[in-house]
């Protein structure tokens, strides 16, 4: 009972339609402008950053919200350890950010709200994914070749980190990551086929169907 309250109170926290309240509040229908995803990228190039920034730093917080307050809290004593009731309310922050019941469950592709677990578990690691997030956006304009390969990276990331700190690698954090990435991947599989293709929109033009969180 008490693990099946913290997911679902995680998840409900995830599905806080964060970028749609704020495209509504300046009387804008996200999915009739841009490229009608529900996402940072769309809300930047149409709104601006203004509202794109507290947007972003609210979706990330969700994520660590459901890791340090909600399993901080709710989750104490719980059967599946501080770590896996950690990933628990992460898991499900994600997957409300990316199927909200508040939205008809149609969301973001999950990049900020998993940024937001993984710095509240493991903050050197996302720190790095980030790292590379720029490296790779800033150059290219890519920000969803930059999300992908950072989501990819990161499950390393994590195992790298365990090695230079000395502690055991944390088996079930990396495979959350892993599992992440997969679905951060396939959220993605529309982006990847037109990066293929030569297609792919980049940041700060005019959009065709890019839109990335």
């Amino acid at each position: 009972m008490q693990t099946a309250l913290v997911v679902i109170i995680s998840y409900l926290l995830g599905s806080i339609p964060t970028s749609n309240i704020a495209a509504r509040l300046r009387g804008v229908d996200l999915r009739t402008v841009g490229s009608g995803n529900p996402g940072f990228t769309n809300v930047l190039r149409t709104l601006g950053p203004r509202v794109a920034a507290p947007v972003l730093i609210i979706d990330i917080a969700k994520g660590a919200a459901a890791v340090l307050f909600v399993a901080g809290t709710l989750g104490a004593g719980s059967s599946l350890g501080h770590t896996g009731i950690g990933l628990a309310a992460g898991l499900a922050a994600v997957a409300g950010h990316i199927w909200p019941v508040f939205a008809r469950f149609r969301g973001g592709k999950g990049v900020a709200t998993a940024c937001g677990v993984f710095a509240a578990m493991a903050p050197l690691a996302t720190l790095a994914a980030v790292v590379l997030w720029l490296a790779i956006v800033l150059p290219t304009r890519y920000v969803s070749l930059g999300s992908i390969a950072a989501a990819v990276f990161l499950p390393w990331a994590i195992w790298i980190e365990a090695g230079i700190l000395g502690t055991g690698r944390p088996t079930a954090l990396i495979l959350t990551a892993g599992l992440v990435a997969v679905a951060v991947v396939l959220r993605h599989l529309g982006n990847i086929k037109r990066l293929l293709n030569g297609t792919e929109n980049r940041f700060g033009r005019t959009p065709g169907q890019e839109g990335e969180r």
